[in-house]
Protein backbone atom coordinates (compact mmCIF):
# COMPACT_ATOMS: atom_id res chain seq x y z
CA UNK A 1 0.00 0.00 0.00
CA UNK A 2 1.41 3.61 -0.47
CA UNK A 3 2.91 5.12 2.41
CA UNK A 4 0.75 8.19 2.21
CA UNK A 5 1.07 9.52 5.63
CA UNK A 6 2.73 12.64 4.89
CA UNK A 7 0.42 13.32 1.90
CA UNK A 8 -3.20 12.74 3.75
CA UNK A 9 -5.85 14.66 2.24
CA UNK A 10 -3.18 16.88 0.88
CA UNK A 11 -4.90 18.47 -1.87
CA UNK A 12 -8.01 19.07 0.06
CA UNK A 13 -5.82 21.61 2.79
CA UNK A 14 -3.65 22.90 -0.30
CA UNK A 15 -4.89 26.39 0.22
CA UNK A 16 -3.06 26.45 3.78
CA UNK A 17 0.32 25.09 1.89
CA UNK A 18 0.28 26.88 -1.27
CA UNK A 19 3.39 28.94 -1.82
CA UNK A 20 3.16 32.53 -1.75
CA UNK A 21 3.63 32.40 -6.20
CA UNK A 22 1.12 29.42 -6.02
CA UNK A 23 -1.52 31.69 -3.49
CA UNK A 24 -1.09 34.56 -5.38
CA UNK A 25 -2.44 32.85 -8.67
CA UNK A 26 -4.94 30.85 -7.51
CA UNK A 27 -6.89 34.18 -6.49
CA UNK A 28 -6.52 36.28 -9.53
CA UNK A 29 -8.04 32.84 -10.97
CA UNK A 30 -10.39 32.74 -8.42
CA UNK A 31 -10.81 36.30 -8.93
CA UNK A 32 -11.51 36.34 -12.82
CA UNK A 33 -13.78 33.32 -12.76
CA UNK A 34 -16.07 34.66 -9.19
CA UNK A 35 -18.89 33.40 -7.47
CA UNK A 36 -21.47 35.62 -9.59
CA UNK A 37 -24.31 33.25 -8.81
CA UNK A 38 -24.02 33.73 -5.24
CA UNK A 39 -24.28 36.94 -2.68
CA UNK A 40 -21.91 36.41 -0.34
CA UNK A 41 -19.29 37.76 2.70
CA UNK A 42 -15.91 37.16 2.23
CA UNK A 43 -14.28 35.24 4.86
CA UNK A 44 -12.02 37.14 7.97
CA UNK A 45 -8.43 35.24 8.53
CA UNK A 46 -9.96 33.90 11.50
CA UNK A 47 -13.08 32.03 9.83
CA UNK A 48 -10.10 31.04 6.86
CA UNK A 49 -8.13 29.75 10.10
CA UNK A 50 -11.08 27.76 11.43
CA UNK A 51 -12.18 26.28 8.13
CA UNK A 52 -8.62 24.95 8.25
CA UNK A 53 -9.37 23.26 10.93
CA UNK A 54 -12.60 21.95 10.36
CA UNK A 55 -11.63 20.03 6.97
CA UNK A 56 -8.26 19.11 8.17
CA UNK A 57 -7.43 15.67 7.81
CA UNK A 58 -7.61 13.21 10.47
CA UNK A 59 -4.59 11.28 12.11
CA UNK A 60 -6.42 8.86 14.20
CA UNK A 61 -9.03 6.61 12.31
CA UNK A 62 -9.90 5.12 15.46
CA UNK A 63 -12.92 7.33 16.24
CA UNK A 64 -14.61 9.18 13.63
CA UNK A 65 -14.39 13.04 13.40
CA UNK A 66 -16.49 15.68 14.65
CA UNK A 67 -19.96 16.61 12.44
CA UNK A 68 -19.20 13.79 10.28
CA UNK A 69 -22.07 12.35 10.59
CA UNK A 70 -23.87 15.40 9.38
CA UNK A 71 -23.29 15.06 5.75
CA UNK A 72 -24.99 18.20 4.56
CA UNK A 73 -24.61 20.52 7.91
CA UNK A 74 -27.63 21.95 9.10
CA UNK A 75 -29.44 20.87 6.00
CA UNK A 76 -29.00 16.86 6.19
CA UNK A 77 -32.07 15.11 6.79
CA UNK A 78 -32.69 11.94 8.58
CA UNK A 79 -31.67 8.56 6.40
CA UNK A 80 -35.05 7.24 5.50
CA UNK A 81 -35.33 3.08 4.79
CA UNK A 82 -37.19 3.62 1.68
CA UNK A 83 -37.06 4.66 -1.63
CA UNK A 84 -37.56 8.60 -0.53
CA UNK A 85 -34.36 8.80 1.26
CA UNK A 86 -33.36 11.72 -1.27
CA UNK A 87 -36.64 13.77 -1.70
CA UNK A 88 -36.40 15.22 1.38
CA UNK A 89 -36.22 19.03 1.53
CA UNK A 90 -33.07 20.46 3.43
CA UNK A 91 -33.51 20.13 7.23
CA UNK A 92 -33.31 23.85 7.93
CA UNK A 93 -35.35 25.24 5.25
CA UNK A 94 -37.79 27.22 6.88
CA UNK A 95 -41.62 26.82 6.45
CA UNK A 96 -42.14 29.53 3.75
CA UNK A 97 -39.10 27.52 1.82
CA UNK A 98 -40.54 24.66 2.29
CA UNK A 99 -43.51 25.59 0.70
CA UNK A 100 -41.07 26.98 -2.50
CA UNK A 101 -39.79 23.04 -2.32
CA UNK A 102 -43.08 21.43 -2.47
CA UNK A 103 -44.13 23.69 -6.05
CA UNK A 104 -40.90 23.54 -7.13
CA UNK A 105 -41.42 19.62 -6.58
CA UNK A 106 -44.27 19.81 -8.77
CA UNK A 107 -42.92 21.61 -11.32
CA UNK A 108 -39.64 18.96 -11.48
CA UNK A 109 -42.40 15.98 -11.60
CA UNK A 110 -44.86 17.49 -14.19
CA UNK A 111 -45.67 15.61 -17.20
CA UNK A 112 -45.25 17.84 -20.51
CA UNK A 113 -48.05 17.92 -23.16
CA UNK A 114 -47.51 18.76 -26.76
CA UNK A 115 -48.97 22.18 -27.96
CA UNK A 116 -51.68 22.81 -28.80
CA UNK A 117 -53.09 22.02 -25.76
CA UNK A 118 -55.75 23.18 -23.23
CA UNK A 119 -53.61 22.62 -20.16
CA UNK A 120 -51.22 25.81 -21.29
CA UNK A 121 -49.31 25.85 -17.97
CA UNK A 122 -47.70 21.96 -19.38
CA UNK A 123 -47.82 22.21 -23.33
CA UNK A 124 -44.67 22.74 -25.13
CA UNK A 125 -42.96 19.30 -24.93
CA UNK A 126 -40.50 18.24 -27.52
CA UNK A 127 -41.18 17.46 -30.82
CA UNK A 128 -37.98 15.65 -29.80
CA UNK A 129 -37.39 14.48 -26.13
CA UNK A 130 -35.69 11.95 -23.85
CA UNK A 131 -38.56 12.59 -21.08
CA UNK A 132 -41.86 13.67 -20.31
CA UNK A 133 -40.74 15.19 -17.14
CA UNK A 134 -37.79 15.89 -15.04
CA UNK A 135 -38.35 12.78 -12.40
CA UNK A 136 -38.74 10.40 -15.33
CA UNK A 137 -34.78 10.78 -15.67
CA UNK A 138 -34.28 11.66 -11.89
CA UNK A 139 -36.45 8.44 -10.44
CA UNK A 140 -36.91 9.38 -7.02
CA UNK A 141 -34.35 12.36 -7.39
CA UNK A 142 -31.64 9.27 -7.91
CA UNK A 143 -29.31 7.87 -10.63
CA UNK A 144 -30.38 6.60 -13.81
CA UNK A 145 -29.86 3.42 -15.43
CA UNK A 146 -28.75 1.41 -18.27
CA UNK A 147 -31.51 -0.06 -20.75
CA UNK A 148 -32.63 -3.23 -19.42
CA UNK A 149 -32.43 -4.72 -22.70
CA UNK A 150 -33.08 -4.24 -25.87
CA UNK A 151 -37.04 -3.52 -24.97
CA UNK A 152 -36.66 -1.05 -22.56
CA UNK A 153 -36.18 2.51 -23.42
CA UNK A 154 -33.22 4.44 -22.00
CA UNK A 155 -35.55 7.08 -20.60
CA UNK A 156 -32.62 7.96 -17.86
CA UNK A 157 -29.85 7.62 -20.54
CA UNK A 158 -28.68 9.60 -23.61
CA UNK A 159 -25.98 10.45 -26.03
CA UNK A 160 -24.21 13.50 -26.47
CA UNK A 161 -22.84 14.63 -29.19
CA UNK A 162 -21.16 16.77 -31.14
CA UNK A 163 -18.28 17.24 -33.80
CA UNK A 164 -14.29 19.05 -33.71
CA UNK A 165 -14.04 22.74 -34.79
CA UNK A 166 -16.71 25.78 -34.70
CA UNK A 167 -15.73 28.59 -32.93
CA UNK A 168 -13.59 28.56 -30.05
CA UNK A 169 -14.22 30.93 -26.95
CA UNK A 170 -11.31 33.47 -26.35
CA UNK A 171 -11.49 34.60 -22.91
CA UNK A 172 -11.36 30.49 -22.13
CA UNK A 173 -7.53 29.42 -22.54
CA UNK A 174 -7.52 25.80 -23.09
CA UNK A 175 -11.07 25.98 -24.82
CA UNK A 176 -11.52 22.60 -26.65
CA UNK A 177 -14.03 23.83 -29.92
CA UNK A 178 -16.53 21.76 -30.61
CA UNK A 179 -20.18 22.61 -32.52
CA UNK A 180 -23.49 20.52 -32.63
CA UNK A 181 -23.72 17.14 -35.37
CA UNK A 182 -25.66 19.03 -38.35
CA UNK A 183 -28.59 16.53 -38.07
CA UNK A 184 -28.77 15.91 -34.51
CA UNK A 185 -27.60 18.94 -32.26
CA UNK A 186 -25.99 18.63 -29.29
CA UNK A 187 -27.67 15.10 -28.01
CA UNK A 188 -29.74 12.70 -29.40
CA UNK A 189 -33.19 12.11 -28.18
CA UNK A 190 -35.08 8.55 -28.55
CA UNK A 191 -38.52 10.20 -28.13
CA UNK A 192 -40.97 12.13 -30.27
CA UNK A 193 -44.45 13.42 -31.12
CA UNK A 194 -46.57 11.93 -33.33
CA UNK A 195 -45.70 12.77 -36.47
CA UNK A 196 -42.18 13.07 -36.22
CA UNK A 197 -39.38 10.44 -36.37
CA UNK A 198 -37.21 9.81 -32.57
CA UNK A 199 -33.91 10.79 -33.75
CA UNK A 200 -32.25 6.89 -32.58
CA UNK A 201 -32.62 4.15 -30.41
CA UNK A 202 -29.77 3.82 -28.24
CA UNK A 203 -28.01 0.56 -28.77
CA UNK A 204 -25.27 -0.64 -26.37
CA UNK A 205 -23.44 -4.13 -26.45
CA UNK A 206 -21.07 -5.36 -23.65
CA UNK A 207 -17.57 -7.02 -23.53
CA UNK A 208 -16.57 -9.11 -20.47
CA UNK A 209 -13.03 -7.84 -18.95
CA UNK A 210 -12.19 -10.19 -16.40
CA UNK A 211 -9.96 -8.58 -13.22
CA UNK A 212 -7.79 -10.75 -10.29
CA UNK A 213 -7.72 -9.27 -7.12
CA UNK A 214 -5.11 -10.51 -4.55
CA UNK A 215 -7.37 -13.31 -3.10
CA UNK A 216 -7.86 -14.97 -6.53
CA UNK A 217 -11.72 -13.78 -7.15
CA UNK A 218 -12.01 -12.64 -10.21
CA UNK A 219 -14.65 -9.80 -10.72
CA UNK A 220 -15.86 -9.33 -14.35
CA UNK A 221 -16.06 -5.48 -15.26
CA UNK A 222 -18.49 -5.15 -18.79
CA UNK A 223 -17.05 -3.12 -21.45
CA UNK A 224 -19.43 -0.99 -23.51
CA UNK A 225 -19.95 -0.24 -27.03
CA UNK A 226 -22.44 2.43 -28.06
CA UNK A 227 -24.17 2.98 -31.08
CA UNK A 228 -27.18 5.59 -32.55
CA UNK A 229 -29.47 2.65 -34.35
CA UNK A 230 -32.54 3.35 -36.11
CA UNK A 231 -31.66 6.84 -36.59
CA UNK A 232 -34.32 8.98 -37.97
CA UNK A 233 -32.65 12.05 -39.51
CA UNK A 234 -30.46 10.80 -42.23
CA UNK A 235 -26.13 9.36 -41.28
CA UNK A 236 -23.94 10.77 -38.50
CA UNK A 237 -21.80 13.53 -39.57
CA UNK A 238 -18.45 11.35 -39.83
CA UNK A 239 -16.65 13.14 -37.32
CA UNK A 240 -19.56 12.61 -34.88
CA UNK A 241 -18.45 12.23 -31.12
CA UNK A 242 -21.23 10.36 -29.20
CA UNK A 243 -20.85 10.11 -25.44
CA UNK A 244 -23.14 8.32 -22.68
CA UNK A 245 -24.62 10.51 -19.96
CA UNK A 246 -26.82 8.89 -17.16
CA UNK A 247 -29.15 10.73 -14.96
CA UNK A 248 -26.72 11.60 -11.74
CA UNK A 249 -28.46 11.96 -8.30
CA UNK A 250 -29.95 15.33 -7.14
CA UNK A 251 -28.91 15.49 -3.04
CA UNK A 252 -26.99 18.28 -2.16
CA UNK A 253 -26.46 20.41 -5.50
CA UNK A 254 -27.10 23.74 -3.61
CA UNK A 255 -24.57 23.22 -1.02
CA UNK A 256 -21.98 22.31 -3.77
CA UNK A 257 -22.79 25.53 -5.55
CA UNK A 258 -21.90 27.26 -2.45
CA UNK A 259 -18.27 26.16 -2.32
CA UNK A 260 -16.00 28.55 -2.60
CA UNK A 261 -14.47 28.90 -5.94
CA UNK A 262 -11.11 29.97 -4.15
CA UNK A 263 -11.28 26.65 -2.29
CA UNK A 264 -12.10 24.86 -5.62
CA UNK A 265 -8.90 26.42 -7.17
CA UNK A 266 -7.26 25.57 -4.30
CA UNK A 267 -7.07 21.87 -5.12
CA UNK A 268 -5.93 22.26 -8.16
CA UNK A 269 -2.30 20.86 -9.44
CA UNK A 270 -2.92 20.78 -13.64
CA UNK A 271 1.07 20.41 -13.68
CA UNK A 272 1.38 18.09 -10.57
CA UNK A 273 3.81 20.01 -8.55
CA UNK A 274 3.70 17.98 -5.90
CA UNK A 275 4.53 14.74 -7.92
CA UNK A 276 1.42 12.59 -6.32
CA UNK A 277 0.80 12.01 -9.78
CA UNK A 278 -2.98 13.46 -9.06
CA UNK A 279 -3.31 16.64 -11.35
CA UNK A 280 -6.77 18.01 -11.08
CA UNK A 281 -7.85 21.24 -13.09
CA UNK A 282 -11.22 22.98 -13.25
CA UNK A 283 -13.74 23.27 -16.01
CA UNK A 284 -13.63 27.14 -16.94
CA UNK A 285 -17.09 27.16 -19.11
CA UNK A 286 -19.27 30.18 -20.72
CA UNK A 287 -21.51 31.12 -18.39
CA UNK A 288 -25.03 31.74 -20.41
CA UNK A 289 -26.54 33.41 -17.05
CA UNK A 290 -23.93 35.82 -16.58
CA UNK A 291 -22.21 36.07 -19.90
CA UNK A 292 -18.69 35.36 -19.28
CA UNK A 293 -16.53 32.52 -17.99
CA UNK A 294 -17.09 30.77 -14.41
CA UNK A 295 -16.07 27.58 -12.99
CA UNK A 296 -17.79 24.43 -13.75
CA UNK A 297 -19.55 22.31 -11.10
CA UNK A 298 -22.46 20.46 -12.53
CA UNK A 299 -22.56 17.61 -15.00
CA UNK A 300 -20.45 14.57 -15.52
CA UNK A 301 -17.34 16.62 -16.92
CA UNK A 302 -18.64 20.09 -15.09
CA UNK A 303 -19.87 21.58 -17.95
CA UNK A 304 -22.54 23.78 -16.29
CA UNK A 305 -21.77 26.65 -13.80
CA UNK A 306 -24.90 26.61 -12.42
CA UNK A 307 -27.93 24.74 -11.04
CA UNK A 308 -29.99 27.55 -12.87
CA UNK A 309 -28.24 26.98 -16.13
CA UNK A 310 -28.04 22.97 -15.82
CA UNK A 311 -31.85 22.92 -14.96
CA UNK A 312 -32.51 25.09 -18.45
CA UNK A 313 -30.27 23.14 -20.26
CA UNK A 314 -32.25 20.29 -19.35
CA UNK A 315 -35.54 21.58 -19.88
CA UNK A 316 -34.24 22.23 -23.54
CA UNK A 317 -32.49 19.13 -24.13
CA UNK A 318 -34.20 16.59 -22.30
CA UNK A 319 -37.73 17.85 -22.73
CA UNK A 320 -37.68 19.97 -25.73
CA UNK A 321 -38.94 23.17 -23.35
CA UNK A 322 -38.01 26.90 -23.84
CA UNK A 323 -37.05 28.82 -20.87
CA UNK A 324 -35.51 32.70 -20.69
CA UNK A 325 -31.86 31.25 -20.68
CA UNK A 326 -33.30 28.30 -24.07
CA UNK A 327 -35.34 30.32 -26.02
CA UNK A 328 -35.79 28.23 -28.52
CA UNK A 329 -39.50 26.44 -28.33
CA UNK A 330 -37.81 23.62 -30.40
CA UNK A 331 -35.30 22.64 -28.02
CA UNK A 332 -32.60 20.57 -29.83
CA UNK A 333 -33.93 20.74 -33.08
CA UNK A 334 -31.13 21.41 -35.69
CA UNK A 335 -32.20 23.88 -38.99
CA UNK A 336 -32.19 20.01 -40.56
CA UNK A 337 -34.94 19.42 -38.86
CA UNK A 338 -37.57 21.84 -40.65
CA UNK A 339 -40.52 19.32 -39.46
CA UNK A 340 -39.87 20.12 -35.90
CA UNK A 341 -38.39 23.44 -35.98
CA UNK A 342 -41.96 24.66 -37.60
CA UNK A 343 -44.10 22.93 -35.14
CA UNK A 344 -46.14 24.14 -33.32
CA UNK A 345 -44.92 25.05 -29.67
CA UNK A 346 -46.24 26.32 -26.80
CA UNK A 347 -44.26 30.17 -26.38
CA UNK A 348 -47.05 31.81 -28.21
CA UNK A 349 -48.88 32.98 -25.55
CA UNK A 350 -47.86 35.96 -22.97
CA UNK A 351 -45.80 33.39 -21.04
CA UNK A 352 -43.16 33.86 -23.84
CA UNK A 353 -41.35 30.54 -22.59
CA UNK A 354 -42.91 27.10 -22.29
CA UNK A 355 -41.78 27.69 -19.00
CA UNK A 356 -41.10 31.14 -17.02
CA UNK A 357 -38.50 32.42 -14.79
CA UNK A 358 -40.71 32.05 -11.88
CA UNK A 359 -40.77 28.66 -13.20
CA UNK A 360 -37.60 28.14 -13.36
CA UNK A 361 -36.54 30.02 -9.55
CA UNK A 362 -38.80 27.30 -8.22
CA UNK A 363 -37.20 24.18 -10.08
CA UNK A 364 -34.15 25.58 -9.14
CA UNK A 365 -34.93 25.88 -5.68
CA UNK A 366 -36.17 22.22 -5.44
CA UNK A 367 -32.80 21.15 -7.14
CA UNK A 368 -30.73 23.55 -4.74
CA UNK A 369 -32.51 21.96 -1.60
CA UNK A 370 -32.68 18.09 -2.33
CA UNK A 371 -31.26 17.14 2.02
CA UNK A 372 -28.35 15.15 2.12
CA UNK A 373 -29.12 12.11 4.18
CA UNK A 374 -27.43 11.84 7.54
CA UNK A 375 -23.95 9.11 7.43
CA UNK A 376 -24.83 5.50 8.66
CA UNK A 377 -22.06 3.74 10.95
CA UNK A 378 -19.52 6.68 11.54
CA UNK A 379 -18.03 4.43 14.88
CA UNK A 380 -18.32 1.21 13.10
CA UNK A 381 -14.90 -0.60 13.39
CA UNK A 382 -15.38 -1.84 9.73
CA UNK A 383 -15.91 1.93 8.54
CA UNK A 384 -13.33 3.44 10.85
CA UNK A 385 -10.77 0.77 8.65
CA UNK A 386 -12.36 1.54 5.37
CA UNK A 387 -11.55 5.01 5.93
CA UNK A 388 -8.29 4.93 6.92
CA UNK A 389 -7.76 2.86 3.72
CA UNK A 390 -9.81 5.21 1.35
CA UNK A 391 -7.49 7.81 2.77
CA UNK A 392 -3.90 5.63 2.46
CA UNK A 393 -4.35 4.76 -0.81
CA UNK A 394 -4.97 8.23 -2.31
CA UNK A 395 -9.02 8.27 -3.23
CA UNK A 396 -9.36 11.48 -0.86
CA UNK A 397 -6.71 13.63 -3.37
CA UNK A 398 -9.42 13.39 -5.96
CA UNK A 399 -12.81 12.81 -3.65
CA UNK A 400 -11.83 15.64 -0.92
CA UNK A 401 -14.01 14.72 1.80
CA UNK A 402 -14.70 18.34 3.53
CA UNK A 403 -15.48 21.55 2.65
CA UNK A 404 -17.03 24.66 3.80
CA UNK A 405 -19.43 26.95 2.15
CA UNK A 406 -19.60 30.49 1.57
CA UNK A 407 -21.49 32.68 4.41
CA UNK A 408 -24.42 34.14 2.62
CA UNK A 409 -26.70 36.26 4.26
CA UNK A 410 -29.68 35.41 1.24
CA UNK A 411 -29.19 31.44 1.56
CA UNK A 412 -29.11 30.81 5.04
CA UNK A 413 -29.79 27.26 4.37
CA UNK A 414 -26.67 26.96 2.47
CA UNK A 415 -24.48 29.10 4.32
CA UNK A 416 -21.05 28.48 6.08
CA UNK A 417 -21.83 25.02 6.41
CA UNK A 418 -19.43 22.33 6.96
CA UNK A 419 -20.03 19.52 4.92
CA UNK A 420 -18.60 16.52 3.42
CA UNK A 421 -19.41 15.32 -0.37
CA UNK A 422 -15.93 13.64 -0.88
CA UNK A 423 -15.50 15.49 -4.50
CA UNK A 424 -13.04 18.47 -5.24
CA UNK A 425 -15.34 19.21 -8.69
CA UNK A 426 -12.47 19.38 -10.64
CA UNK A 427 -11.65 17.65 -14.07
CA UNK A 428 -9.36 14.74 -13.93
CA UNK A 429 -7.63 12.10 -16.64
CA UNK A 430 -9.53 8.85 -15.86
CA UNK A 431 -7.45 6.64 -18.30
CA UNK A 432 -8.43 5.17 -21.69
CA UNK A 433 -10.89 2.84 -20.32
CA UNK A 434 -13.13 5.43 -19.33
CA UNK A 435 -12.61 7.76 -22.51
CA UNK A 436 -15.21 8.93 -24.16
CA UNK A 437 -12.70 10.99 -26.89
CA UNK A 438 -15.72 13.88 -26.60
CA UNK A 439 -14.44 17.00 -25.03
CA UNK A 440 -16.82 19.85 -22.89
CA UNK A 441 -15.18 23.22 -23.11
CA UNK A 442 -11.55 22.74 -21.37
CA UNK A 443 -12.27 18.69 -20.60
CA UNK A 444 -10.20 16.64 -22.76
CA UNK A 445 -12.16 13.17 -23.89
CA UNK A 446 -10.05 11.38 -21.13
CA UNK A 447 -11.54 13.72 -18.42
CA UNK A 448 -14.52 13.50 -15.86
CA UNK A 449 -15.27 15.73 -12.83
CA UNK A 450 -14.58 13.68 -9.90
CA UNK A 451 -18.55 12.65 -8.70
CA UNK A 452 -19.56 13.67 -4.84
CA UNK A 453 -19.93 10.11 -3.11
CA UNK A 454 -22.28 11.61 -0.34
CA UNK A 455 -25.14 9.27 -0.63
CA UNK A 456 -23.70 6.86 -2.99
CA UNK A 457 -24.70 3.92 0.14
CA UNK A 458 -28.28 4.06 -0.57
CA UNK A 459 -28.25 3.81 -4.23
CA UNK A 460 -29.81 0.42 -3.90
CA UNK A 461 -32.40 1.70 -2.03
CA UNK A 462 -33.18 4.85 -3.92
CA UNK A 463 -32.90 3.55 -7.34
CA UNK A 464 -33.88 -0.17 -6.96
CA UNK A 465 -29.95 -0.71 -8.68
CA UNK A 466 -26.21 -0.46 -7.88
CA UNK A 467 -24.70 1.14 -11.37
CA UNK A 468 -22.45 3.49 -11.24
CA UNK A 469 -20.10 5.60 -13.62
CA UNK A 470 -21.07 8.46 -16.06
CA UNK A 471 -22.45 5.32 -18.10
CA UNK A 472 -23.77 2.92 -15.44
CA UNK A 473 -21.62 0.15 -16.72
CA UNK A 474 -20.03 -0.44 -13.01
CA UNK A 475 -22.48 -3.07 -11.43
CA UNK A 476 -21.29 -2.31 -8.01
CA UNK A 477 -18.78 0.13 -6.26
CA UNK A 478 -15.73 -2.38 -6.64
CA UNK A 479 -16.56 -2.27 -9.87
CA UNK A 480 -16.44 1.61 -10.46
CA UNK A 481 -13.35 1.31 -9.00
CA UNK A 482 -11.65 -1.12 -10.87
CA UNK A 483 -12.88 1.19 -14.16
CA UNK A 484 -10.39 3.96 -13.07
CA UNK A 485 -6.79 4.70 -14.34
CA UNK A 486 -5.22 7.58 -15.43
CA UNK A 487 -4.11 9.67 -12.47
CA UNK A 488 -6.41 6.99 -10.37
CA UNK A 489 -4.58 3.88 -11.75
CA UNK A 490 -1.75 3.95 -8.70
CA UNK A 491 -4.99 4.04 -6.26
CA UNK A 492 -7.09 1.40 -8.65
CA UNK A 493 -3.97 -1.25 -8.54
CA UNK A 494 -3.24 -0.53 -4.77
CA UNK A 495 -7.40 -1.84 -4.02
CA UNK A 496 -6.62 -4.92 -6.52
CA UNK A 497 -3.59 -5.70 -4.60
CA UNK A 498 -4.58 -4.90 -0.96
CA UNK A 499 -5.46 -7.87 1.56
CA UNK A 500 -9.00 -8.59 1.06
CA UNK A 501 -10.12 -7.84 4.40
CA UNK A 502 -9.01 -3.90 3.43
CA UNK A 503 -10.93 -4.13 0.34
CA UNK A 504 -13.81 -5.29 2.01
CA UNK A 505 -13.72 -2.68 4.72
CA UNK A 506 -12.95 -0.05 1.76
CA UNK A 507 -16.53 -0.66 0.35
CA UNK A 508 -17.85 -0.79 3.56
CA UNK A 509 -17.07 2.93 4.13
CA UNK A 510 -18.18 4.05 0.84
CA UNK A 511 -21.56 2.05 1.81
CA UNK A 512 -21.64 4.24 4.71
CA UNK A 513 -21.36 7.42 2.97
Amino acid sequence: MRNSTHRKWTKANRFVALSVAALAATQTLATELQDLHLNFEPRTEDERLRVARATAAPSDFSNSQKFEELSAGAATVRALTDANAFSQPSGNLSFEQELDFKVGNGLFRKIWVSSPASTLASDGLGPLYNARSCQRCHIKDGRGHTPNGPEDNAISMFLRVSIPGGEGIEEIEDYIATQPEPNYGGQMQDLALPGHPAEYRLDITYKDVPVTLSDGETITLRKPTYAAADLGYGPLHPDAMLSPRVAPQMIGLGLLEAIPVEDLLANSDPEDADGDGISGRPNIVWATEFAKPMMGRFGHKAGMPTIMEQSAAAFAGDLGISSPLYPAGHGDCTTAQIDCVSAPHGDGDDRLFEIDQTGMDLVAFYSRNLGVPTRRDVDDQQVLRGKQVFNDTGCASCHTPAFVTHRMPDRPEHSFQLIWPYSDLLLHDMGEGLADNRPEARATGREWRTPPLWGIGLTQQVSGHTQFLHDGRAQSLLEAILWHGGEAQSARDTVVTMPKPDRNALIRFLESL
